[in-house]
């Protein structure tokens, strides 16, 4: 596993914040400055990685590719995966990324400023198109198994991370780099402020992400990168690879619905699906990672669908949302980690800013400190735009 998040740009650092309840947002004065209603943001180093990869390597990554490119680094390094080995092996590559902003405003700046298409440069094709992550890490690391992004909006690293499940486990690739990748710039989400979906306690961006709460106002945009090297169990005992956790099933729906609306009946078919396909039983999932983005509709939908597949089961429910704010195409995959961090430690990350439940999420049984409990299954839900719905039930080994 690695990550680049708001809460910590290596692992030890990322467990250190869930278990403390340690946000990652900020208010961000060019948000302000540009005119956005909500300037808040889950906050970000950019990546220096000049004297890491060459000029034509970096003039070809978008920001969010510069974001994957460590986490995937960091995550071979801890899978024990070297070029040798990928030079012998057909790994694979499936990471979800459903937009690329940054290079498509700035190419087109330079075009209206300078009328000239020569000054845009030859890297900004490559970094404004939505496979900018696999298509740059795929040659970076000489991959030679499936190159694909997966474009799900904000289930997409959690659909990549279930495509590749699938993949191996029909015998196609025995090794996949899986994750999601989200830029952090004010382009990337100018529209969702126009539409009010954003938080507005800008004046206290660390109490402003607040899933489940009946006192939400609207998401945190946030981001970065996530990446799980998925192997098939035969592959990682022949190499001698560490082994964290299990992908126990894969469930998805479609919700067939509002473009943006969600509703209840898709959530709950797809974490049916994933729990019907395991053989894993209710009771046995100990603890439930929801997509909760702090939205009025969406948090209320999924907490009924939660409440109505487990009836009396009562598992805990978090939103580590309430620290990174919504990584977007990121959060499917690094909820993930989030998830294995807290199965590997025995605690259950809080719910920060959950003060006051509605009507449906007081079904649930949410902490807001943090919870001491030896557990080794989860489930991690994940929906986005168009009703595309994700869930994975996960094991520690």
């Amino acid at each position: 596993m690695g990550i680049y998040s708001c809460i910590g740009q290596d692992l030890d650092t990322v467990r250190d914040s869930l278990m403390k309840g340690k946000s990652g947002i900020i208010a961000d004065p060019l948000r302000e400055e540009l005119g956005f209603r909500s300037f808040l943001t889950g906050s970000l180093p950019e990546p220096n990685l000049n004297n890491v990869l060459d000029r034509r390597k970096r003039l070809c990554m978008s920001q969010e590719a510069a974001y994957a490119y460590l986490a995937t680094s960091w995550a071979m390094e801890q899978a024990k995966i070297d070029s040798d080995f990928l030079a012998k092996n057909e790994v694979g590559i499936l990471y979800g990324n459903d937009s690329s902003a940054l290079a498509v405003i700035e190419g087109v700046d330079i075009l209206r400023e300078k009328k000239n298409t020569t000054l845009i440069g030859s890297g900004s094709v490559f970094q404004s198109m939505n496979s900018s992550v696999t298509m740059n890490l795929s040659v970076i690391f000489k991959l030679k198994g499936i190159n694909l992004t997966i474009a799900g909006a904000c289930a997409s690293g959690s659909h990549a991370i279930g495509m590749g499940f699938m993949m191996i486990q029909s015998g196609l690739q025995d090794c996949i780099v899986c994750g999601g990748a989200q830029e952090v710039n004010p382009y990337a989400v100018g529209s969702f402020d126009g539409l009010s979906a954003f938080s507005m306690r800008n004046s206290s961006p660390t109490e402003a992400s607040r899933p489940f709460d009946a006192d939400r106002d609207g998401l945190v945009p946030s981001g970065g990168a996530a990446t799980l090297i998925l192997e098939s169990y035969e592959s990682a005992v022949r190499r001698g690879a560490p082994i964290f956790a299990e992908i126990k099933s894969y469930g998805f729906s479609s919700n067939g619905d509002h473009i943006s609306v969600p509703n209840v009946d898709g959530p709950k078919r797809s974490i049916l699906m994933a729990i019907n396909n395991s053989d894993v039983t209710l009771d046995q999932i100990r603890y439930v990672n929801a997509h909760a983005t702090s939205t009025p509709v969406g948090d209320f939908n999924e907490a009924m669908a939660i409440s109505e597949v487990f009836g009396d089961h009562r598992p805990f429910v978090g939103s580590t949302k309430s620290m990174t704010g919504h990584e977007m195409w990121m959060a499917g995959a690094s909820e993930v980690i989030y998830s294995i961090i807290m199965m590997q430690n025995s605690f259950i990350a809080p719910t920060i800013n959950f003060e006051k439940p509605d009507e449906a999420s007081a079904k649930l049984n949410i902490n807001n400190k943090c919870e001491r409990l030896p557990f080794d299954i989860c489930l991690s839900n994940s929906f986005g735009f168009g009703g595309t719905n994700s869930t994975l039930i996960i094991k520690k080994l």
